[in-house]
């Protein structure tokens, strides 16, 4: 990943002043960072719509703690496995891919050498480069079967000493989600042994959530070329639109049933 200079109003700057930050620095588990990254977003505006849901609704702390802890379980562990099944099915998609490009390179070599001469010429190369790039790449098979799945198919080549990197993923994705989704209850658990008032433990809880997603946009803003502060102020609107809506249908359901004489 190159990290370069991003000015306030998130623009680049100049080369020069870029120059100094274009070393590259190649960082492992980005991926990963990014799968627990969304994660966590998804699993804190998720249970935080809930508990806005029940308090709009005029729920108790008992109901508003079952909701939120039983929505918050069963949609980390929909999260997390369907991560891994998706990270699973890529990888198998990308294991035939690899095998259907080796198949046609060991068979049909020169289709596959003018198929990439013709991608490369599309990119903007003149014929005698692209035949000249192509052909050499061609000496080594492994190599060129690599670039023909980015070039050609748009896919990452499969990594063969990450068979079970999926499961890896899926844990990640749950246990980010569940962190991070267990913020907007710990307002209501923590703070119960000194208030019973519904109006202070919501406050707490919104307050607790508020800042977590600031948190967290700010470092969504390291895969983005948005500044910290302004990527934080984006998660945190969206988290609060989210919150607000569902906190507004809680108020409706609740009204509809007090006028069908319906008690909650």
């Amino acid at each position: 990943m190159v990290e370069v200079e991003v000015s306030a109003d998130g623009e680049m700057g100049t080369a020069e002043e870029v120059a100094p930050f274009a070393k590259e620095q190649h960082k492992k588990g980005g991926d990963r960072l990014k799968t627990c990254l969304f994660g966590g977003l998804d699993g804190i505006i998720t249970t935080f719509a809930v508990v806005a849901g029940a308090g709009g609704g005029g729920l108790s702390q008992g109901v508003v703690l079952v909701m939120g802890f039983s929505s918050l379980v069963a949609d980390a562990l929909s999260m997390g496995v369907g991560d891994a099944l998706s990270s699973k099915s890529e990888g198998e998609v990308a294991l035939r891919e690899r095998q259907r490009e080796e198949w046609e390179l060991d068979n049909f070599p020169e289709g596959e050498v003018k198929e990439m001469v013709e991608i490369y010429e599309a990119k903007g190369l003149s014929h005698t480069d692209a035949e000249l790039i192509v052909t050499t790449m061609a000496k080594y098979p492994k190599f060129f079967v690599d670039v023909m799945m980015r070039d050609e198919l748009g896919m990452e080549p499969p990594d063969e000493d990450s068979k079970f990197d999926y499961l890896r993923s899926g844990l990640y994705c749950f246990t980010s989600f569940l962190i991070c989704g267990s913020v907007p209850l710990i307002g209501y658990v923590a703070f119960m042994p000194l208030t019973n008032d519904q109006d202070v433990l919501f406050t707490i809880s919104c307050a607790l959530t508020m800042c977590t997603l600031f948190i967290l946009g700010a470092i969504k803003s390291r895969f983005t070329l948005h500044t910290w502060w302004r990527s934080g102020l984006e998660v945190l609107f969206v988290g609060g639109a989210c919150a607000a809506t569902a906190y507004a249908i809680g108020m409706g359901v609740e009204a509809a049933l007090e006028a069908l004489h319906v008690t909650t």
